[in-house]
Parts: C-alpha cells; sequence; structure tokens
C-alpha cells in the first residue's frame, strides 16, 4: 500500500535516478556551490552527488560538507545516552531482535525503581541528556507506562546532576497521545521509517502495528499537530537502496517543511547490525559500504544543512570519528540496547539487546577523544527551556546563528562535566580544549562564554544563554 498522504512518491525518485546523474565535475561543482549557500539541495542536486565515486570530486563533496557544518554548528558535538527501558514488541520485523516471535530475546519491562536506578548510573556518569526508548508494546499500564517513565527519569537528583532532557523513541501515538507526551516535558520526539520503499516494507514488517506504513510515515505530521516541533526522522540503511532512501527522506523533510513550515530536527543514519534471531540483519540486502556511508552524512548535511545528524554506537569508533568532520552534530556514548543494562554493567547481553553495538567505550573515554579531535562535548540543553525549538530553532540554525548560542552552552555544560565528572586524563585534554576554544572566539562571544565558565567554575550549575 502506498501513503495516503501521497508525500513519498516512488515515481517521482524512480524518475530522478533513472536519469543519467552527471559526474561531470563542472555539474558536481555547481551543486556544491548550491550548497555553500547554506539554503539546502533539491531531489537531483543529491542525486547528483550520490553518483559520484571519483576521488577527488568526492574529497570536495567531504570538504563542503564540514565547511557547511562549521559554519552551522561550530566544533561542538552534543552527547546522549539511550535508555531502554522495555523490549516488549507486538511488531514482527524481521531485522530486529525485540520482533515478537523472536523465542532468543529475554523479554523485560523494567519497574520504575529500576529505571530510577539506570538514571542514576547515568547521572553520575555525566550525562544531561537522555533518549528514551521502549519496544512497541508496553506492560499493563499501557502508553502510560511511558508517561510514568519520563516522570522517573526528570524526578532523579544526584548530587550536582540531573537529566535536564529526555527525548522519545516510541511506537506512532494518536494525536491525543502525542499531546500527553508533549505535556510530559519531552524534547525531540524520535521515530525511523526504517525503509520508505513500499515493497520492502512490507516484506520486512510481517505483523503488528507497524505493518501498517501509512500509520508510521504520518505519524510526524500528528505528533507536530499536537505541538511537539522537535522530531526527529530516520532510515535504517541496507533494508533497501541507501540512493533511493536519501530521496525519499527528501520527499519526507520537505513535506514537513511545507505543511508546517519547519523540518526535522534530526535525521539518524544507523546501518544494520547484527541482532539474535534475525538472518537479514547479519546479512543485509543492501549493505551500505563504509565509503558510501560517509557519503550519506555529507549529502545529508549538505541537503538539509540546519538539521542535527546522529550517529549511534552501532559504529566503531573509527567510523564515528571519521564522520564527525562529514556532518554528524549528535552521538550517544557508553550506550547499552538492552533494559536494565547500565545497572548490570554488561557491555551488549544478546538475549536481552536490540542490536550489536560497535562502540563499547565509556562516556568518559569518548570525551576526552572528542575533545583531542578538538571538538567540544555539548551537553546542552538550553534550547528547550528557553523555547528555542520548532521555527525558532530554525531560524536561527538556518543563518549559522544558533551556534552563537550553543557554543557558549557547550563550553559551559563541557566545564560541567570536567569539574563533576571527569578522570584526570581527561579533565587535562579538556581544560585545554576550552582554552583554545575560547582564544579563537570573537570578542564578544568569548567575553560571554569565558562568563558563563567561571560562573561554572565558581559552583553555578546549568547556566545558559
Amino acid at each position: 500500500m502506498h501513503d495516503t498522504l501521497g508525500f513519498i512518491d516512488e515515481g517521482e525518485i524512480v524518475r530522478v535516478l533513472a536519469a543519467p546523474a552527471s559526474k561531470h565535475a563542472v555539474e558536481v561543482r555547481a551543486v556544491l556551490a548550491k550548497a555553500r549557500g547554506l539554503a539546502g539541495l533539491g531531489m537531483e542536486d543529491v542525486a547528483t552527488l550520490a553518483a559520484v565515486s571519483d576521488p577527488e570530486l568526492l574529497g570536495e563533496i567531504f570538504h563542503t560538507a564540514r565547511a557547511v557544518k562549521d559554519q552551522i554548528y561550530g566544533p561542538r558535538l552534543v552527547l546522549f545516552a539511550p535508555l531502554y527501558v522495555s523490549n516488549l514488541c507486538a511488531n514482527d520485523c524481521t531485522y530486529c531482535a525485540f520482533r515478537a516471535r523472536n523465542k532468543a530475546v529475554k523479554r523485560r519491562a523494567l519497574s520504575q525503581d529500576e529505571i530510577r536506578r539506570e538514571v542514576e548510573i547515568l547521572v553520575d556518569q555525566g550525562h544531561k541528556r537522555i533518549l528514551l526508548v521502549a519496544g512497541e508494546s508496553y506492560p499493563h499500564q499501557g502508553f502510560q507506562y511511558v508517561l510514568d517513565s519520563i516522570a522517573t527519569i526528570y524526578s532523579v537528583k544526584r548530587g550536582k546532576g540531573e537529566i535536564r532532557r529526555v527525548n522519545a523513541n516510541v511506537a506512532p501515538l494518536t494525536i491525543d497521545e502525542f499531546r500527553a507526551l508533549k505535556a510530559s516535558g519531552i524534547g525531540t520526539y524520535q521515530l525511523f521509517q526504517e525503509t520508505y520503499h513500499h515493497a520492502t516494507y512490507q516484506s520486512v514488517h510481517l505483523a503488528g502495528k507497524k505493518k501498517d506504513y501509512d500509520w508510521r510515515v504520518s505519524a510526524m505530521d500528528r505528533a507536530m499537530e499536537a505541538g511537539i516541533d522537535d522530531v526527529g526522522i530516520g532510515i535504517l540503511f541496507g533494508l533497501a537502496d541507501w540512493r533511493f532512501e536519501i530521496l525519499a527522506l527528501m520527499q519526507h523533510v520537505r513535506h514537513l517543511e511545507a505543511r508546517f513550515g519547519v523540518g526535522p530536527h534530526t535525521i539518524s543514519v544507523p546501518r544494520l547490525e547484527p541482532a539474535i534471531g534475525s538472518d537479514i540483519a547479519s546479512s543485509p540486502p543492501h549493505a551500505v559500504s563504509d565509503v558510501d556511508f560517509r557519503k550519506i552524512v555529507a549529502i545529508l548535511r549538505l541537503a538539509v544543512p540546519y538539521t542535527g545528524i546522529i550517529m549511534s554506537t552501532r559504529e566503531t569508533p573509527n567510523i564515528r570519528r571519521e564522520t564527525f568532520a562529514l556532518g554528524v552534530s549528535q552521538i550517544s556514548a557508553g550506550s547499552r540496547t538492552n533494559p536494565g543494562g547500565y545497572a548490570e554493567a554488561e557491555a551488549n547481553p544478546a538475549q536481552s539487546s536490540q542490536f550489536q553495538l560497535g562502540d563499547h567505550r565509556d562516556l568518559d573515554e569518548v570525551v576526552r577523544d572528542v575533545a583531542a579531535m578538538g571538538y567540544v562535548p555539548s551537553f546542552c540543553t538550553g534550547c528547550y527551556r528557553l523555547g528555542r525549538t520548532g521555527h525558532d530553532f530554525m531560524d536561527l540554525a538556518k543563518p549559522g546563528a544558533i551556534k552563537l548560542h550553543c557554543d557558549p552552552n557547550a563550553l559551559s555544560t563541557f566545564t560541567e562535566y570536567l569539574e563533576d565528572y571527569a578522570g584526570p586524563e581527561t579533565r587535562k585534554v579538556g581544560e585545554a580544549l576550552v582554552g583554545s576554544t575560547l582564544d579563537n572566539m570573537d570578542a564578544r562571544q568569548k567575553e560571554i562564554s569565558e562568563a558563563l565558565v567561571r560562573k561554572v567554575k565558581g559552583g553555578k550549575r546549568d547556566v545558559f544563554v
């Protein structure tokens, strides 16, 4: 079934992909020149870049992506942790360990006390931002379980630490349920279509509500109608041709922009990873090479320059490092993908995890690595508290003005981490980075940033502009 809203037009995608995509340097460079204007790219532009294989031109794509990212986001990388509260699921998705008919998975839904313990551990590590994740079925409380879990997360206070923003990745909801989710105080609602290719979608979703393509693809419309103006979309790369997927994703982006005046706050780019009980996850039908994966990140940065790109711990440390410069602006760190995984201190227990991890490092090691590369690890949640979401965020992000707020806030929250949680080596690397970053700021921004850093060093917390 094709989506009744009609904004995923497979015919148009096929037409664009079938057209001779010019690989001539002059056409590619014209697209890159357009991208440097920060106005985004059209489908034909994206197809032109996707067709590039020449190493020199590919290098130019990567260079342009880095320039665009630097212009809009500056040197910061936002860090968060996923919190899996349940792996109960009513769907049967062939690529996922949580699928209903998978008998190899040990099912578990955390109690509120267990969730509190997980959060205490994350707060003690230094996290300030959590992505709540749940399988698409809940204990006897139903959807109220999600709302209760969010309230529990926000209730945890540990010394100078707390979780300041919960984002949520849960099953598509009705408009009334989305209103309740909004009222719970979430930041971003995140949901992946997994694949926009209709035939593939039907072939990998065998049972459950998720089998309904229309219900899922229209979830962001309902979320935004309900007042959630920061939404995150994504593709599970490996199920269908990645070129088709990014063009379909562009159609979804343009639909949201046309209907609501604002596109997605984030785009996630997970690749299929092995999962217990899933053959397709171990042998993706359209596996994406590392080169193509880097190209995907760069193209998305150029096509939707204002949107955050999220890189999870599915990927190895090396791949994650390589994509920071190409457009990634948010990363998870120290992740566990099984309910109770933080308290149990197991890296990736196969019997209850959604997929295998590629990066097993703890938060402090990731922070140290990121800082050593010259990126400022940011734990900032200031935009959510100040209402810089939706239209207001995009009005700042599109011209690159958001970094005038985010760069000082990144330094203040990074300084919090260094003061309260960092190991000695990380603190040494981090303080050197704070100093060099301040030295490279213009006078006004440096003055603002130094004032925030002084407040943190003086004992204040959660200071931001």
